[in-house]
Protein backbone atom coordinates (compact mmCIF):
# COMPACT_ATOMS: atom_id res chain seq x y z
CA UNK A 1 0.00 0.00 0.00
CA UNK A 2 1.20 3.50 -0.83
CA UNK A 3 1.62 5.80 2.10
CA UNK A 4 -1.26 8.13 2.94
CA UNK A 5 -0.88 11.82 2.14
CA UNK A 6 -1.56 13.63 5.44
CA UNK A 7 -3.53 16.27 3.52
CA UNK A 8 -5.94 13.50 2.39
CA UNK A 9 -6.47 12.07 5.88
CA UNK A 10 -9.13 12.77 8.53
CA UNK A 11 -10.06 11.20 11.84
CA UNK A 12 -13.05 10.05 13.80
CA UNK A 13 -12.88 11.13 17.45
CA UNK A 14 -14.62 8.62 19.73
CA UNK A 15 -12.81 5.29 19.74
CA UNK A 16 -9.92 6.67 17.69
CA UNK A 17 -8.68 9.80 19.48
CA UNK A 18 -10.84 9.83 22.63
CA UNK A 19 -11.38 6.75 24.80
CA UNK A 20 -15.14 7.30 24.91
CA UNK A 21 -15.97 3.69 25.83
CA UNK A 22 -13.80 3.88 28.96
CA UNK A 23 -15.60 7.12 29.80
CA UNK A 24 -18.93 5.36 29.19
CA UNK A 25 -18.01 2.61 31.64
CA UNK A 26 -16.68 5.10 34.22
CA UNK A 27 -19.93 7.11 34.14
CA UNK A 28 -22.07 3.95 34.24
CA UNK A 29 -20.16 2.76 37.32
CA UNK A 30 -20.03 6.07 39.20
CA UNK A 31 -23.51 7.39 38.38
CA UNK A 32 -25.52 4.17 38.05
CA UNK A 33 -23.54 1.60 40.07
CA UNK A 34 -22.89 -0.63 37.05
CA UNK A 35 -19.86 -2.81 37.67
CA UNK A 36 -18.13 -5.87 36.30
CA UNK A 37 -18.11 -4.66 32.68
CA UNK A 38 -14.89 -4.07 30.79
CA UNK A 39 -14.15 -2.50 27.42
CA UNK A 40 -13.59 -6.00 25.99
CA UNK A 41 -17.24 -6.79 26.81
CA UNK A 42 -18.32 -4.13 24.31
CA UNK A 43 -18.48 -6.36 21.25
CA UNK A 44 -20.99 -4.26 19.29
CA UNK A 45 -21.36 -0.56 18.57
CA UNK A 46 -24.99 -1.08 19.57
CA UNK A 47 -24.40 -1.21 23.32
CA UNK A 48 -27.82 -2.66 24.11
CA UNK A 49 -26.86 -5.71 22.01
CA UNK A 50 -23.83 -6.63 24.11
CA UNK A 51 -24.15 -5.15 27.61
CA UNK A 52 -26.29 -6.31 30.50
CA UNK A 53 -27.48 -2.77 31.17
CA UNK A 54 -30.90 -1.18 30.84
CA UNK A 55 -31.65 0.99 27.82
CA UNK A 56 -32.39 3.89 30.20
CA UNK A 57 -28.93 3.74 31.74
CA UNK A 58 -27.23 3.43 28.36
CA UNK A 59 -29.13 6.42 26.99
CA UNK A 60 -28.48 8.50 30.12
CA UNK A 61 -24.73 7.86 29.96
CA UNK A 62 -24.59 8.60 26.24
CA UNK A 63 -26.50 11.86 26.85
CA UNK A 64 -23.96 12.85 29.51
CA UNK A 65 -21.11 12.16 27.08
CA UNK A 66 -22.72 14.11 24.23
CA UNK A 67 -23.60 17.05 26.49
CA UNK A 68 -20.23 17.00 28.27
CA UNK A 69 -22.04 16.86 31.64
CA UNK A 70 -19.90 14.35 33.50
CA UNK A 71 -17.29 14.59 36.23
CA UNK A 72 -15.22 11.65 35.01
CA UNK A 73 -12.17 12.27 32.82
CA UNK A 74 -12.22 11.59 29.08
CA UNK A 75 -8.77 10.23 28.30
CA UNK A 76 -7.11 10.24 24.89
CA UNK A 77 -6.39 6.88 23.26
CA UNK A 78 -2.78 5.95 23.97
CA UNK A 79 -0.42 7.67 21.54
CA UNK A 80 -3.12 9.84 19.92
CA UNK A 81 -1.96 13.24 21.17
CA UNK A 82 1.71 12.82 20.24
CA UNK A 83 0.84 11.22 16.89
CA UNK A 84 -1.61 13.95 15.90
CA UNK A 85 0.96 16.62 16.74
CA UNK A 86 3.47 14.83 14.48
CA UNK A 87 0.92 14.59 11.66
CA UNK A 88 0.04 18.29 12.04
CA UNK A 89 3.72 19.18 11.88
CA UNK A 90 3.76 17.77 8.32
CA UNK A 91 1.78 20.83 7.20
CA UNK A 92 -1.87 19.92 6.60
CA UNK A 93 -4.53 21.07 9.09
CA UNK A 94 -6.10 18.22 11.05
CA UNK A 95 -9.72 17.34 10.23
CA UNK A 96 -11.92 15.52 12.74
CA UNK A 97 -15.38 14.29 11.78
CA UNK A 98 -17.70 12.92 14.44
CA UNK A 99 -21.25 11.60 14.31
CA UNK A 100 -21.99 13.43 17.55
CA UNK A 101 -24.83 15.95 17.12
CA UNK A 102 -22.89 18.83 18.74
CA UNK A 103 -19.22 19.57 18.54
CA UNK A 104 -18.68 22.02 21.39
CA UNK A 105 -17.90 19.58 24.27
CA UNK A 106 -15.57 17.43 22.19
CA UNK A 107 -14.05 20.44 20.43
CA UNK A 108 -13.10 21.93 23.78
CA UNK A 109 -11.62 18.58 24.84
CA UNK A 110 -9.59 18.26 21.62
CA UNK A 111 -8.21 21.77 21.81
CA UNK A 112 -7.22 21.35 25.42
CA UNK A 113 -5.60 17.93 24.91
CA UNK A 114 -3.86 18.57 21.60
CA UNK A 115 -2.70 22.11 22.34
CA UNK A 116 -3.06 22.95 18.65
CA UNK A 117 -4.08 26.41 17.40
CA UNK A 118 -7.59 26.91 16.07
CA UNK A 119 -6.38 27.36 12.49
CA UNK A 120 -4.49 24.10 12.60
CA UNK A 121 -7.51 21.86 13.03
CA UNK A 122 -11.14 21.69 12.01
CA UNK A 123 -13.94 19.71 13.66
CA UNK A 124 -17.26 18.75 12.08
CA UNK A 125 -20.15 17.21 14.03
CA UNK A 126 -22.50 15.59 11.54
CA UNK A 127 -25.19 14.06 13.74
CA UNK A 128 -25.12 10.89 11.63
CA UNK A 129 -22.61 8.36 10.38
CA UNK A 130 -23.78 8.74 6.78
CA UNK A 131 -23.16 12.51 6.76
CA UNK A 132 -19.45 11.96 7.29
CA UNK A 133 -19.17 11.17 3.56
CA UNK A 134 -20.21 14.67 2.44
CA UNK A 135 -17.92 16.35 4.98
CA UNK A 136 -14.93 14.31 3.87
CA UNK A 137 -15.69 14.97 0.19
CA UNK A 138 -16.12 18.70 0.86
CA UNK A 139 -12.68 18.85 2.49
CA UNK A 140 -11.05 16.66 -0.17
CA UNK A 141 -10.12 13.94 2.31
CA UNK A 142 -10.22 10.42 0.89
CA UNK A 143 -8.75 8.54 3.86
CA UNK A 144 -10.55 8.28 7.19
CA UNK A 145 -9.55 6.57 10.44
CA UNK A 146 -12.72 5.10 11.95
CA UNK A 147 -13.64 2.58 14.67
CA UNK A 148 -17.20 1.78 13.56
CA UNK A 149 -17.01 -1.00 10.98
CA UNK A 150 -20.44 -0.23 9.51
CA UNK A 151 -19.25 3.32 8.74
CA UNK A 152 -16.17 1.91 7.00
CA UNK A 153 -18.43 0.08 4.56
CA UNK A 154 -20.43 3.29 3.92
CA UNK A 155 -17.24 5.25 3.28
CA UNK A 156 -15.82 2.61 0.96
CA UNK A 157 -19.04 2.62 -1.10
CA UNK A 158 -18.57 6.38 -1.53
CA UNK A 159 -14.97 6.03 -2.70
CA UNK A 160 -13.34 6.99 0.60
CA UNK A 161 -10.64 4.69 1.97
CA UNK A 162 -11.35 3.68 5.56
CA UNK A 163 -8.64 2.71 8.01
CA UNK A 164 -10.30 0.65 10.72
CA UNK A 165 -8.99 1.43 14.20
CA UNK A 166 -9.19 -1.95 15.96
CA UNK A 167 -11.54 -2.07 18.94
CA UNK A 168 -13.48 -4.91 20.61
CA UNK A 169 -16.70 -3.71 18.91
CA UNK A 170 -15.40 -4.02 15.34
CA UNK A 171 -14.07 -7.60 15.34
CA UNK A 172 -15.72 -8.98 12.24
CA UNK A 173 -14.24 -9.83 8.83
CA UNK A 174 -13.68 -6.85 6.53
CA UNK A 175 -11.51 -5.89 3.55
CA UNK A 176 -10.08 -2.63 4.94
CA UNK A 177 -6.68 -1.49 6.12
CA UNK A 178 -6.63 -1.97 9.89
CA UNK A 179 -4.43 -0.62 12.68
CA UNK A 180 -4.46 -1.50 16.36
CA UNK A 181 -2.79 1.63 17.65
CA UNK A 182 -1.44 5.05 16.72
CA UNK A 183 2.00 3.47 16.70
CA UNK A 184 0.80 1.22 13.86
CA UNK A 185 -0.86 4.09 12.00
CA UNK A 186 2.07 6.50 11.86
CA UNK A 187 4.26 4.44 9.47
CA UNK A 188 1.34 4.42 6.99
CA UNK A 189 1.53 8.20 6.64
CA UNK A 190 3.73 9.92 4.07
CA UNK A 191 6.52 11.94 5.67
CA UNK A 192 6.70 9.94 8.90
Amino acid sequence: MDKIDPAALAFDIDGVVADAMKLFLDIARNKHGVSGITKEDITSYMLEDCLDMSDEVILDVIKDIIDGTYKEVLQPIEGAVESLRRIRALGAPLLFVTARPRKSPVEQWLRSNLGIDNGDMHIEATGSFEAKIDVLAHHGRNWFVEDRLETCFLLADAGINPVLFRQPWNRRPHPFKEVGSWEELLPCIMGI
